[in-house]
């Protein structure tokens, strides 16, 4: 498909806005049908499709919706070819014309299993490939549909929204700060360094490292350190003799780092200039278009919605067996609530006065930093924990990667200041490290993802989703901006 083609689609569709949510569905449609989704440029439509979108006025949420209906439609349809194809995939046309493609997606369906649909959805060229397998090799209708649908809220934003912002911008007048692109720039840049010391850091503590078998050998040495080392010791036949390690080191890394920031931020005025620098800076980026998807994302931090994954998580875990897993989660989660609220009350640290009606509570830590650290940390802990070792920072990258818009939705909002949102990180890493590496002792059995848990995951989304319908009107009158900000 040229790129004339596309602009004629999108030419035709600003003049005729009232197909936008058609196209929307059918695009996404078509980008997950089998085989079709690789020839379609479905990708780029669909950014097309969701700029025209906001350019237009067209409520997010309508966006969203129809082209996740349209996505899990499409999957839908390539399952139930397979059915009807079981055992004639690279011999019925227009199949057979790729079998290739389709022998990738039985290799990657056999090896990751259910959770392939979720993990197909966002894979490049097996993506519209692995509905078509799942259906051939006779997965069962209702563990489909929920992975499904599951996968589809997720899907939706990460491929509408980019598009919507960039055609909501360019109706609108917005105005960047004062050396935006600079900030931004050096931001990146310094992200991506501690990225990688941070990577570096995680793989010289494994088991092959040079430091962890000297750490084994000199804990040999003495009865009680080695009686130390014995306890914490995986006992699981795939992880046997695993010491959490990592772990410790985060829950004592983090701890150590906390109590130096939290003298600096909260006994000493040496980062307080940095803080109302901040907090200017985000102030200057403020506009009427950002305010909205920011109020949302601050939303996910809530307390309610927090208390709400956990509380799902620790039901799955309970009804499956995990009786250890569910204990540490919850005790996680109580520990948490206990240091935030104690450290809040115990410092008394104000709040930046840029909202109508912010919380009356102290600002350090930060409790939606700290909340939703914990629980994405613990997330990719369990996650990482039934995978290779070497692959294991993957999943924690990945799956924390939810953290940062809803610290940065904090700083935006005027919340919150820098030091507090990093307080809440460090507080939330080490109550991560120190949970994993008790749970190391329990750890006798794999946790496998199933229908519960990803059911647990389709109700969170449902109850966030009202959650946040609910609580819309007042977020937006609590944190609108005061006059003359």
């Amino acid at each position: 498909m040229s790129s004339a083609w596309l602009n004629d689609l999108s030419a035709w569709l600003s003049l005729h806005p009232g197909w936008l949510a058609t196209a929307l569905f059918t695009t996404a449609f078509i980008e997950s049908l089998a085989i079709a989704g690789i020839i379609v440029p479905g990708v780029a439509i669909l950014f097309a499709v969701a700029v025209l979108a906001g350019e237009t006025g067209m409520p997010l949420a309508e966006a969203l919706l129809w082209a996740g209906l349209g996505a899990i439609a499409g999957d839908t349809a390539s399952f139930g070819l397979g059915r009807l194809l079981q055992g004639r995939l690279t011999t019925a046309w227009p199949l057979s014309r790729y079998p290739k493609i389709i022998g990738t997606g039985e290799r990657f369906f056999k090896r990751h299993g259910g959770k392939s649909v979720i993990i197909g959805r966002f894979v490049g060229p097996v993506r519209p490939i692995i509905p078509l397998v799942a259906g051939a090799l006779m997965m069962s209708w209702r563990r489909f549909l929920a992975f499904n649908i599951g996968s589809a809220v997720a899907w939706a934003p990460v491929y509408i929204f980019p598009g919507f912002l960039v055609g909501s911008a360019l109706a609108s007048d917005i105005r960047p700060p004062a050396h935006f692109y600079a900030v931004i720039g050096i931001s990146l840049a310094a992200l991506t360094v501690v990225y990688f010391v941070l990577l570096r850091f995680q793989l010289g503590l494994g088991e092959d490292s040079r430091f962890y078998r000297w750490l084994k050998q000199w804990m040999a040495q003495y009865e009680a350190t080695n009686r130390f080392w014995r306890l914490y010791t995986n006992q699981r036949p795939a992880r046997e003799g695993e010491f959490p390690l990592a772990s410790f080191m985060l829950a004592l890394g983090a701890s150590a780092l906390l109590l130096i920031w939290g003298q600096l931020a909260t006994a000493t005025s040496l980062l307080d200039g940095f803080d109302q620098a901040t907090l200017l800076w985000f102030e200057q980026l403020r506009q009427p278009l950002l305010d909205g998807p920011f109020i949302a994302i601050t939303l996910l931090g809530d307390a309610p919605v927090l208390m709400t994954a956990g509380v799902l998580a620790c039901a799955a875990l309970l009804f499956r067996g995990y009786y250890a897993a569910a204990i540490h989660v919850l005790a996680a989660i109580a520990v948490t609530v206990v240091l935030v609220w104690g450290l809040k009350a115990l410092l008394g640290v104000p709040r930046p006065d840029e909202v109508m009606g912010p919380p009356n509570s102290s600002a350090f830590p930060s409790g939606h930093t700290a909340g939703i650290t914990l629980l994405v940390t613990l997330l990719a802990s369990f996650v990482a924990g039934e995978s290779r070792h070497r692959r294991r920072w993957q999943y924690y990258v990945l799956l924390s990667l939810p953290l940062v818009p809803v610290a940065l939705s904090r700083l935006y909002l005027g919340v919150h200041w820098f030091t507090d949102v990093i307080g809440g990180l460090l507080l939330a890493l080490a109550v991560t490290g120190a949970v994993r590496a008790s749970y190391s002792r329990y750890d006798k059995v794999p946790l496998a993802p199933d229908i519960t848990i990803v059911g647990a995951a389709v109700v969170w989304l449902i109850l966030t989703g009202a959650y946040i319908l609910l609580s819309w009107d007042q977020a937006v009158l609590n944190f609108r901006p005061v006059a003359g900000t």
